[in-house]
C-alpha cells in the first residue's frame, strides 16, 4: 500500500488572524502550530490536523474556497449546532438525518464548507 493515512487537510484563508480566531475560539479546536510569519496555523481535531493557510501570501496559488464540506465529528450534532449558533455561526438548513448520521452544514468566515457530523448507526456493507 502506498498511502497509509491522511496527516492533514488544508483550508485556505484570506485573513489568517480571522481564521485562527474562528477555528481556535469559535470551534474550540486546540491550536498546535501558529506561524503567522509563514502564513499558516494548525489545529488538532483528534483524528486529522486542519492546516489553515493563506495561499496567496505563501506563493502557492490563488484563494479558492473549499466547496465540499469537511465533516467535523461531534458527539451531538443538535447540541453542537446550538452552541455554535449562539456564537454567531450561521447554518444552512436544519440538521440533516441520513438514517445513519446527523449532519449540520455551515461555513467558516472565508466561505469554506464545513459540517458537524455524528454517526449514530453502524455502517453496513453493500
Amino acid at each position: 500500500m502506498i498511502v497509509t493515512g491522511v496527516d492533514f487537510v488544508s483550508i485556505p484563508t484570506t485573513d489568517l488572524d480571522r481564521a485562527v480566531a474562528f477555528y481556535r475560539d469559535t470551534l474550540e479546536l486546540p491550536m498546535t502550530v501558529h506561524m503567522p510569519e509563514r502564513n499558516f496555523a494548525e489545529f488538532d481535531t483528534g483524528t486529522v490536523t486542519i492546516n489553515v493557510l493563506d495561499p496567496v501570501k505563501m506563493g502557492i496559488g490563488e484563494f479558492a474556497r473549499n466547496a465540499n464540506p469537511i465533516a467535523l465529528q461531534v458527539e451531538d450534532t443538535h447540541a453542537a449546532r446550538e452552541a455554535l449558533a449562539a456564537k454567531g455561526v450561521t447554518f444552512f438548513g436544519d440538521v440533516f438525518d441520513t438514517g445513519v448520521c446527523h449532519m449540520g452544514f455551515f461555513a467558516d468566515p472565508d466561505g469554506n464548507a464545513l459540517m458537524l457530523h455524528h454517526r449514530y448507526a453502524p455502517r453496513t456493507p453493500e
